[in-house]
């Protein structure tokens, strides 16, 4: 099968827009264009793509799946086509990041300030998801690079990774459970407590269920939350005990550091990026300017 890429195109921005008007005045064409062109793809195909009425467009179940295997394809090769014309310059272009909100703000804000202040007219574009999110985006082509914690097991050959810098996660507890203040636990102990954990589905959560895992131990959160900040204002607040990257902590009249005989395994953040994609002056910039440290 012989399809014309422009046709793709279209199907995309129709699927984007949900609108034939829409679409045609994204690609700057006629909305019979528009019309045509997705009868044309149909024809093709042998499929219905869309449902069509006088008040809406929407994807048919065949239409939906096209457009699961199109998007990622087209937005490379949008974005390919932009970056022929950035590559060799920091004079323009952009820059678009996946991170977490964690990662973003205790450790990337001061990158992104210097990277800012060296390269003005670089576009920057953060989007914040979980460290396995990321990679679904860099896998997508939908960022230049993401910044993550390792290990992240959604990470595999098709990536290049470049370690940075080294944590350690630390357990802190609220005031409320002093007995536990003074003296090394065990992990055995821990879990009769109840603990806080991020969304079963952050690397973060993984690794630790898989630690205590290994240790014949469950880890089962009494609650799970979205942010790494919240796990610290519950924690403050005597709803139990959590888990945080040691570069995180602060201080508090309401916390402190549990000690343990055990210790987690310190783990790491990385910049991670496609291995067969060419890297863009601006990313090539920005990986120079956290490697320097």
């Amino acid at each position: 099968m012989n399809i014309n890429f422009e046709l793709y195109k279209v199907f995309y921005t129709v699927a984007k827009e949900l609108s034939f008007s829409g679409a045609a005045k994204k690609l700057f064409v006629s909305q019979s264009a528009i019309s045509q062109s997705i009868s044309t793809l149909e024809r093709e195909l042998d499929s219905k793509l869309f449902t069509r009425t006088t008040k809406k467009v929407s994807l048919t179940i065949k239409g939906e799946t096209l457009f699961h295997h199109v998007e990622p394809a087209v937005i490379s090769i949008l974005q390919g086509e932009k970056q022929l014309g950035e590559f060799d310059t920091l004079e323009r272009g952009r820059l678009h990041i996946g991170v977490s909100d964690t990662i973003c703000k205790y450790y990337l804000i001061d990158f992104l300030k210097d990277f800012h202040i060296l390269y003005p007219n670089i576009e920057l574009l953060i989007t914040n998801r979980t460290s396995i999110e990321c990679v679904s985006l860099l896998k997508k082509n939908l960022v230049d690079l993401i910044v993550t914690n390792l290990p992240n097991n959604e990470l595999d050959s098709t990536f290049n990774v470049i370690e940075t810098v080294s944590f350690q996660d630390v357990i802190i507890a609220p005031t409320i459970y002093d007995e536990l203040n003074h003296r090394k636990i065990d992990f055995s102990e821990l879990v009769h407590y109840p603990i806080l954990l991020l969304d079963k589905q952050s690397s973060t959560t993984r690794f630790l269920q898989d630690t205590f895992s290994n240790l014949n131990l469950t880890l089962k959160p009494a609650i799970e939350l979205g942010s790494i900040d919240l796990l610290v204002d519950m924690a403050s607040i005597g709803l139990g005990i959590t888990f945080i990257p040691d570069y995180v902590y602060l201080k508090s009249e309401q916390l402190f550091i549990v000690e343990t005989h055990q210790k987690l395994q310190k783990r790491k953040l990385g910049i991670v990026t496609q291995a067969k994609t060419p890297l863009s002056k601006s990313s090539e910039a920005f990986i120079e300017l956290i490697t320097a440290d």
